[in-house]
């Protein structure tokens, strides 16, 4: 893929998401890694923008599901109704078969309704009755929840914060950022970029990008320094496959057909924080910091 389409796809995109080039960066280094994005933080900060602005650009299906408690998992999924003039079951799908899907306040919903995208986010497929349905590639979960002190919560269970590749936090716009949105000047409406076909070949481009052996060892070194931690949780194997695919998207990105430490620094927090915090998310920032102070790269 010529570096300036990837160019061209990220100023696009920062187009709406004014004056937050990291988070646009490290969101379109998510998809290209095959992973699904969890994003916490306050209402109105530009979550539904920019999944929205990532599934025009992509030329991607795009859904938005608003969870809310009284929520159950056939309302995402979808359910099967007897047909009497077939004399049978048919299902009827959910919101879910799309190639983005916007889980908005993911945490406002019940565990059961949550756990209901553990199967669509680990395999790309949902069972119904014994039944199993594909759903549709690439698949993709942005998924928004409120800080977990809000009332009306449910806190997102280990398993299935594990499901999601990075956690990002949007945080507040710059003045400039906020005056240009105040003026009108934010895209709503985006040309599409590249399609699905075009974004698979990205994605396996990314996959032939190469490590070395040092560079594993960095990476392996890192994991295991979480799982001796004594304030926090040790990341998985899982975590350890998701941090070597976000590094080589990454890398990618930056227009490298190989690794270097300095792209396992920048995903390393997004990764890792959500899965080693034991109670909020600065207490994660603050353990993915230190872990990174402590281990040094072997060049």
């Amino acid at each position: 893929m010529p570096q300036q389409t990837i160019d061209a796809i990220t100023a696009q995109l920062q187009k709406v998401l004014i004056g937050k080039p990291r988070v646009v960066k490290l969101a379109l280094a998510c998809i290209l890694a095959r992973g699904h994005l969890l994003i916490e933080d306050l209402p109105g900060m530009g979550k539904t923008s920019l999944s929205q602005a990532l599934a025009q650009t992509l030329g991607m299906s795009h859904q938005r599901i608003q969870f809310t408690s009284d929520m159950l998992p056939a309302d995402i999924l979808g359910v099967s109704i007897f047909d009497k003039q077939q004399a049978e079951f048919v299902f009827h799908p959910g919101p879910i078969f799309r190639q983005m899907i916007l889980a908005d306040e993911i945490n406002r919903a019940s565990p059961k309704t949550q756990s209901a995208l553990l199967e669509a986010m680990a395999e790309q497929q949902i069972t119904v009755d014994g039944v199993t349905h594909h759903l549709p590639k690439p698949f993709f979960v942005i998924a928004t929840q409120n800080p977990t002190e809000q009332s009306g919560t449910f806190p997102l269970p280990e398993s299935q914060l594990d499901r999601f590749m990075m956690r990002l936090s949007i945080g507040y716009p710059s003045e400039e950022a906020e005056l240009a949105m105040l003026k009108g000047d934010t895209i709503k409406t985006l040309p599409q970029c590249i399609d699905p076909i075009s974004l698979n070949e990205m994605q396996q481009q990314c996959d032939a990008v190469t490590a070395s052996d040092a560079l594993l060892n960095y990476l392996l070194a890192l994991i295991n320094a979480s799982r001796q931690l004594n304030e926090g949780y040790g990341l998985s194997p899982r975590a350890s496959k998701a941090l070597l695919a976000a590094a080589k998207a990454w890398a990618f990105l930056e227009g490298r057909h190989y690794l270097v430490p300095e792209d396992v620094q920048a995903v390393f927090t997004p990764v890792a924080e959500h899965r080693i915090r034991q109670t909020s998310q600065a207490q994660g920032e603050q353990l993915s910091a230190k872990l990174l102070a402590a281990v040094n790269p072997i060049r």
